[in-house]
């Protein structure tokens, strides 16, 4: 690798993708503290082990207008936008902000292709893997009764509940390939003796737009999860996911549907 040429390094930065965000993620006041590096949960994972990359790197590049390389790096693309790098960082630095400026500035021919599924799957159906409406809700009724006969008496899964307290959003690989995981919560809930429903549609938690930058899609997906909220009359909405969903949620919820709910909190 040659040594970068920092004489021209205003001029790169005035050229950056970034130079839009750079007031606003406050990428100047990164002092390279790792702080952002050492809580997340990619650092030295065998997906990004080769790359040599990390949150600290990468935003490091942005400044120094390496455009082209963080686009190309397969970080940002594992990245779930958990957040978990914004909320450590005593500077203050939206790093997931930067992340999002670089997905969106790859060719949408070049992006993931497992990600575009994911999207297009969700926009169609309500959920990442396809499952029909139907199937989903028997899958509830089963595992009810199941948790009922183990360890929570009387237990039924409740869907479709009109004013209940809390409205969950269901992860759809658990759905799809492990829903023995789906009764963890349900045990929460039922030992708090918490007031809660779950969907029958477009219940999926994980906000694929995000994932890919695509805003308009992740604005939808966000859309359909305030509808659902307003259909069933809840409370709270429960998102569990690796991050994507919380961070994309919150961001269009605030954006667009502020009026619908008030300030996020």
């Amino acid at each position: 690798m040659e040594p970068l040429d920092f004489s021209n390094l205003a001029e790169r930065r005035k050229k950056s993708i970034f130079s839009d965000i750079l007031s606003a993620s406050h990428m100047n006041a990164c002092f390279t503290c790792g702080t952002c590096s050492g809580g997340c949960p990619l650092t030295g994972m065998e997906s990004t082990r080769d790359e040599g990359l990390d949150a600290r790197k990468v935003i490091r590049m942005a400044l120094m207008g390496l455009d082209q390389e963080v686009i190309d790096s397969r970080f940002i693309w594992v990245c779930t936008g958990c957040q978990r790098c914004e909320i450590g960082c005593p500077m203050g630095v939206k790093l997931v902000k930067v992340w999002m400026a670089a997905k969106a500035a790859r060719p949408r021919d070049k992006v993931p292709g497992v990600l575009h599924k994911g999207v297009d799957m969700c926009l169609k159906t309500g959920n990442n893997m396809g499952i029909p409406e139907e199937d989903y809700v028997t899958l509830l009724e089963e595992l009810g009764e199941e948790l009922a006969e183990e360890s929570c008496p009387g237990f039924v899964t409740p869907v479709e509940k009109v004013g209940a307290d809390y409205l969950h959003f269901q992860n759809s690989k658990e759905a799809y390939a492990e829903p023995d995981d789906m009764k963890w919560w349900w045990k929460i809930y039922y030992a708090a003796k918490a007031d809660w429903t779950t969907s029958s549609q477009n219940w999926e938690s994980v906000d694929w737009g995000i994932f890919t930058a695509n805003m308009e899609a992740s604005k939808e997906i966000a859309r359909r999860k305030v509808e659902n909220m307003k259909r069933l009359q809840a409370k709270t909405l429960i998102l569990p996911d690796c991050g994507g969903a919380s961070y994309g949620t919150r961001l269009n919820i605030e954006n667009h549907f502020k009026h619908e709910f008030g300030p996020v909190v």
